[in-house]
């Protein structure tokens, strides 16, 4: 049958956290999201991941799962920390590469997705959400907290995403 992608149990975001700190909050929140959309992917093969919704759209969750690695590495370590670790899917030429899955290793991508998520933990781990850095792309001040805001609001549309993608695979629905 070939590689599947990790059975994952949710945890629901707003259970984990219902009083703390702003910082609390937002990690929930952020590790709800991400969470969500390994759920999404859980049981299924790399072919279902990378059947796409409809045409001519090219979105699969395997590009899904690709482009939020991209966006984690660019918003956290390239902006925020000011890292230059490169593109992981994308180019100068295709700046949407990631969803581009046809010849895609969904089990190297997975993998990748899952490293770039801890690496960002390690980037923010004792941050403030005060703290600010001029965005290489805008050239105007932000702090962290937007940062969180940012990655808050496109997990929750792109999980949107998911949700239909994977009704459409299976015909599972909810969280």
């Amino acid at each position: 049958m070939g590689w599947v992608a990790p059975e994952v149990t949710l945890e629901r975001g707003w259970t984990r956290h219902l009083t703390g700190d702003e910082r609390a909050l937002a990690d929930s929140w952020l590790d709800f999201h991400r969470q969500t959309l390994l759920w999404k992917c859980g049981g299924l093969t790399e072919e279902q991941l990378k059947l796409r919704g409809v045409e001519p759209s090219n979105l699969s969750l395997l590009g899904i799962v690709r482009h939020m690695a991209e966006v984690e590495r660019d918003w956290f370590r390239y902006r925020f920390a000011g890292e230059r670790p490169g593109y992981l899917y994308v180019t100068e030429d295709d700046m949407t590469a990631e969803f581009t899955v046809d010849g895609a290793d969904a089990a190297a991508d997975y993998a990748a997705y899952l490293d770039e998520i801890e690496t960002v933990r390690r980037t923010t781990a004792g941050r403030s959400l005060d703290e600010t850095f001029l965005d290489p792309r805008r050239e105007v001040e932000m702090n962290l907290r937007f940062v969180y805001t940012v990655m808050i609001q496109e997990y929750a549309r792109h999980n949107g995403h998911a949700d239909l993608l994977r009704e459409r695979i299976d015909g599972a629905t909810g969280h």
